[in-house]
């Protein structure tokens, strides 16, 4: 009398194949490593560089205001219209416990509309305003 123990030909298949699941995961482990830094990098301005520098935040918990070489508004990476744009802003200061606005201009960006943003947050009693720079160190390569 010999034991049947699931090894003839009628018998089911038992153990699960993993490779197919193996292979799907690692392509969208590779399609998350190369879209997530575009996801962080925001609104493209070119910014002015400055020798009296302090290093600079993380901006993605801060209430960052972009101002592109058009003169278009984004608010936290989401574009405004100038109405709109203190509105969003007070509503998103509202959640931080940090009342500080974090302004990136372009270096196209006339200065006058940098100046009109400035004048709207102020306004609305926002004065800690910080302008974000690029270093001239970094930007020659000479930092580390």
């Amino acid at each position: 009398m010999s034991m049947n123990l699931g090894g003839g030909k009628g018998a089911i298949k038992a153990d699960i194949n993993v490779t197919p699941l193996v292979d799907i995961m690692l392509v969208l482990l590779i399609i998350m490593m190369l879209i997530a830094p575009l996801l962080q990098k925001g609104v493209n301005v070119r910014l002015p560089l400055a020798d009296n520098t302090t290093e600079k935040p993380s901006t993605q918990e801060q209430t960052v205001v972009h101002v592109d070489a058009q003169k278009s508004l984004y608010v936290n990476n989401i574009q405004v219209s100038e109405s709109e744009a203190v509105d969003r802003i007070k509503a998103a200061l509202e959640e931080k416990a940090e009342r500080v606005v974090y302004l990136k201009a372009d270096t196209d960006a006339p200065y006058s509309a940098i100046m009109n943003m400035m004048d709207k947050l102020r306004e609305v009693g926002i004065e800690n305003v910080a302008l974000i720079t690029e270093s001239k160190k970094k930007a020659e390569g000479g930092g580390d």
